[in-house]
């Protein structure tokens, strides 16, 4: 059986992110193209299909480390601050964010909530594995394996 484990990261989140823009129940929020992903950041995403990326992105994430919480995420999100002249300073991502991303994931049915936090269920699981198998299925290199 082929887990995310056998596929490279940035393939498997680009597949998958393609499928979640397709579903209706996840739709990025109009504020999306104008905020930034965390304060440590300077931009906003370049990429227009970005919230689909961070949705399909935590869905990774808590297939691998679940059942976690919002701030284990922000955790997972964050970076270091530039402040001019003064040492750098991490920073958690941004919250709201995040707290979109599960509850439009939580709709869709690919995350629940327990009392630990928020695990995938077994729909979420058999479609990031059904999407790992195709796309081991796809690029000869990891077929051998």
């Amino acid at each position: 059986m082929t887990t995310i484990y056998d596929v490279p990261a940035d393939s498997l989140i680009n597949e998958v992110a393609k499928d979640l823009k397709e579903n209706k129940k996840i739709e990025a929020p109009g504020w999306a193209q104008f905020v930034k992903t965390g304060v440590h950041k300077e931009r906003r995403p370049e990429n227009p299909d970005w919230w689909y990326v961070r949705c399909a992105s935590i869905l990774r994430r808590i297939y691998i480390d679940g059942p976690v919480g919002i701030n284990s995420l922000k955790s997972y999100y964050g970076g270091k601050r530039d402040r001019g002249s003064r040492v750098e300073k991490f920073r958690p991502g941004s919250g709201a964010l995040i707290r979109g991303a599960v509850q439009q994931l939580e709709a869709v049915g690919y995350i629940e909530k327990i009392r630990e936090g928020r695990q995938v269920t077994p729909k979420g699981r058999s479609f990031l594995d059904k999407k790992s198998h195709q796309l081991k299925n796809d690029i000869p290199e990891l077929a051998k394996y």
